[in-house]
């Protein structure tokens, strides 16, 4: 009886949760004559896909300039972040501790902070406005957050694994790209997905940064579109919900890396 109890409070809780993005999907299918319907239907009567051929019309570019922002940020992010998480880890310099108390502060400052003095740095770098800087924006946020999460999972490496590398002649980098990384797959996933996420769904830098800019992301593509067309709420939740796919298919398919644990399988005791 309790475990029944508990899967239906669950099921209600998760319907609460999810009704928003229902009725997002529900908006986008509905004729807009039938918008402004007292009450409302529940199901897309006589659906239409009007709004998602205008998405496909006018958005698309801006969706392929966030794919180029986010793919962009993944790689910077994981270049910078999992050799220094790596040294942090396992090679333990001077000065680990304030480092990693430096990070912590780094994912505290509040990105329009940021945004402020970025944009003053971008003018004088000839960045302003364009996708390399937005992309070096992200990545602010995304580099500390995966040190951080990189070196939580490369402690973890049984040090047996190292010192046999270091036995076999492997130097630094040749144990990080030989033995690190391939045991580290689920951090790469989970720092790699989050780092994307935060690039699409950013607003922030996007607006600061790049406001002027000849290619614009997704999400200032949907805030022109909303203060353009402020009464085709059809082709606005359409705009959504094409925006939100990539981001709902990545955290479906990622899941299972993100939960599972990096050193799973490589040493057993």
């Amino acid at each position: 009886m309790k475990r029944t109890l508990t899967t239906v409070i669950g099921v209600v809780l998760t319907a609460i949760m999810l009704f928003p993005l229902y009725w997002m999907i529900n908006v986008s299918l509905t004729q807009p004559t039938k918008l402004r319907k007292d009450p409302p239907d529940l199901f897309p009567v006589d659906p239409t896909f009007a709004g998602y051929q205008r998405v496909l019309a006018d958005q698309l570019p801006n969706l392929a300039t966030s794919l180029v922002i986010g793919l962009g940020t993944v790689v910077i992010t994981l270049v910078l972040s999992a050799p220094a998480a790596y040294a942090l880890a396992k090679l333990r310099p001077r000065g680990r501790n304030v480092m990693n108390f430096g990070l912590l502060i780094a994912q505290m400052v509040p990105s329009i902070i940021m945004a402020m003095g970025f944009y003053l740095i971008f003018y004088n770098w000839g960045v302003l406005n364009t996708i390399p800087g937005l992309i070096l924006a992200d990545s602010t946020l995304a580099v500390p957050f995966g040190v951080l999460i990189f070196t939580a999972f490369m402690a973890g490496i049984p040090n047996e694994l190292i010192s046999a590398a270091k036995i076999d002649g492997a130097g630094a980098w040749r144990t990080f790209r030989s033995i690190v990384l391939p045991v580290s797959r689920n951090s790469i996933v989970t720092v790699s997905l989050f780092a994307f996420l935060w690039a699409w769904s950013d607003f922030i830098f996007a607006s600061t940064v790049n406001r002027g800019g000849d290619f614009q992301p997704i999400t200032i593509g949907i805030y022109r579109y909303i203060g353009n067309n402020t009464q085709d709420w059809n082709a606005i939740m359409a705009t959504a919900v094409v925006a939100s796919i990539p981001a709902a298919v990545l955290l479906v398919v990622a899941q299972r890396y993100v939960a599972a644990g990096v050193t799973a399988g490589a040493v057993k005791d």
